[in-house]
């Protein structure tokens, strides 16, 4: 019983049981002292510790870890936040170098929004949101409409909405991949509803696995579990997966055959190193034309966000999600339920506008804006081939290929006694590995089973978000020196 539980009308054993039930590894206990080691750091505590520097990457969050802004972003925004700016337009390209075309959008985006303090629809302002329809017309080839697309805070807003409208109780079962990002398990636990989690293959670049799938979900539904959707995250988090068409399709096909909602979680669909994104909304629509009655009921909610790519802009808060095939009286609901929360930030619904309508070939930001998004682009990739190598040359890791995302999810096999260390220090083997990392080195990774991993197996994900390659180093010593401890 808690020593408060008599003086304060809440404590830890009445509040609600779903919230302590949920878990989220990524902010969890080693997210919290690795901000320990870093207050000491900032307090010139240096010499208690074996590092100069704490590397956060357990969590993709991309200016955190010096990612720059896009220049031709952060102009407009800073003229929607201080209007009075365009009084002096001269000053502003003289002495502050804005292009014309800032100002223009930043015109432009005012008189759709009137003020970026003001509550816009709690949709999102409609002008946007044919910003955003543009953006999926260009990318898939297929129409979209404004009023099947939601402006939200972040993707995680999105996901919570729709995970609200599909989950009526604790009967109401979602298909989760494994590994998967614990905002799923977390929000299904609050929510008090059933988690039906689906194993990918790691022996196919963590690819999906349909018999998985289908084995999954036949054994809840023979369980009393009414599955109602299936969460796909791709490119995966945080697994780093980017899926084939082919693989796209066959989860269409099942959730069609299924009568399943598909939630796709589409954030990293810019950060793609190998092969091509292909987006769900594009191949529904593919298979669609094909056979219209088998697919003509499909429901479909795909999400993104600024908050990773090349924008990498979380702290704003801003995505969208898009709906198709949903009933009408069911987008109604969703409408009333977004209006709860009165409508998704106006800053960073602005910043959604600019992710989907950057400047084009041949206006006057265009060079700038190419250079920053290629130059990021290139240190991403260049930093997860560095890891990748980097783990190709430690004892008991194996690691795919550097696919997309912003992680990497290797598999690593300790030795016994590190097992029964872990035992003792009632941690699992994973979680004691990177505990053990964090304190000799500074790098914050997450262990694997903070996003489910396939029994018996041990892993970690880690960002390449920091600039440089001297803490790849720091890993590959200290795995060294913890083998040799263990041996």
């Amino acid at each position: 019983m808690s020593s408060t539980a008599t003086l304060r009308s809440l404590n830890i054993n009445n509040i609600n049981p779903h919230v302590k039930e949920a878990k989220y590894a990524v902010r969890g206990e080693l997210a919290v002292r690795s901000q320990t080691y870093r207050d000491q750091l900032s307090k010139g505590q240096q010499a208690n510790l074996p590092f100069d520097q704490v590397i956060a990457a357990n969590i993709g969050n991309p200016q955190q870890l010096d990612q720059k802004p896009i220049s031709f972003f952060r102009q407009v925004l800073s003229l929607l936040e201080n209007p009075a700016l365009l009084e002096k337009e001269q000053i502003l390209e003289e002495a502050f170098g804005y292009k014309k075309d800032v100002i223009e959008r930043a015109k432009w985006l005012l008189q759709q929004v009137g003020s970026v303090g003001a509550y816009s629809d709690s949709t999102g302002a409609k002008a946007i949101r044919e910003s955003v329809a543009k953006f999926i017309e260009r990318r898939d080839g297929f129409p979209a409409v404004a009023n099947d697309i939601y402006l939200s805070a972040g993707a995680s807003s999105g996901v919570n909405t729709l995970l609200h409208i599909i989950c009526a109780g604790p009967q109401t079962g979602i298909l989760v991949p494994i590994p998967q990002y614990p905002l799923y398990t977390a929000s299904l636990s609050v929510l008090n509803a059933t988690c039906v989690p689906y194993l990918l293959d790691e022996s196919k670049n963590w690819g999906t696995d349909l018999e998985a799938i289908k084995t999954s979900h036949k054994k809840a539904v023979s369980e009393g579990t009414d599955v109602r959707a299936i969460v796909i995250i791709n490119p995966g988090n945080p697994t780093g997966a980017s899926l084939s068409e082919e693989d796209v399709k066959a989860v269409i096909d099942f959730a069609a055959q299924e009568k399943l909602v598909i939630m796709a979680d589409e954030v990293y669909q810019t950060n793609v190193f190998k092969g091509k994104f292909h987006s769900f909304k594009g191949v529904l629509r593919k298979v669609q034309q094909e056979d219209p009655e088998k697919y003509k009921y499909v429901e479909l909610a795909s999400l993104h966000s600024v908050s990773k790519g090349m924008v990498g802009e979380c702290g704003h808060r801003g995505g969208y999600f898009e709906l198709c095939g949903f009933d009408p009286e069911v987008q109604e609901q969703i409408y009333k339920f977004v209006s709860i929360s009165l409508c998704a930030p106006v800053i960073g619904q602005c910043l959604v506008e600019l992710m989907v309508n950057p400047p084009k070939e041949g206006e006057p930001s265009y060079e700038l804006y190419k250079q920053e998004y290629e130059g990021i682009f290139t240190g991403l990739q260049k930093r997860a081939l560095a890891l990748y190598e980097a783990f190709k040359t430690m004892e008991g890791v194996e690691c795919d290929e550097p696919q997309g995302s912003m992680y990497l999810f290797p598999t690593i096999t300790v030795p016994d006694k590190a097992v029964e260390a872990a035992k003792k220090e009632n941690k699992s083997p994973d979680e004691f590995y990177a505990s053990r990392l964090l304190d000799a080195t500074g790098v914050c990774v997450v262990p694997g089973s903070g996003f489910g991993q396939k029994e018996n197996t041990l892993h970690f994900r880690t960002t390449f978000l920091a600039p440089g390659t001297e803490w790849v180093g720091r890993i590959t010593k200290f795995h060294e020196e913890f083998m040799n401890e263990f041996r």
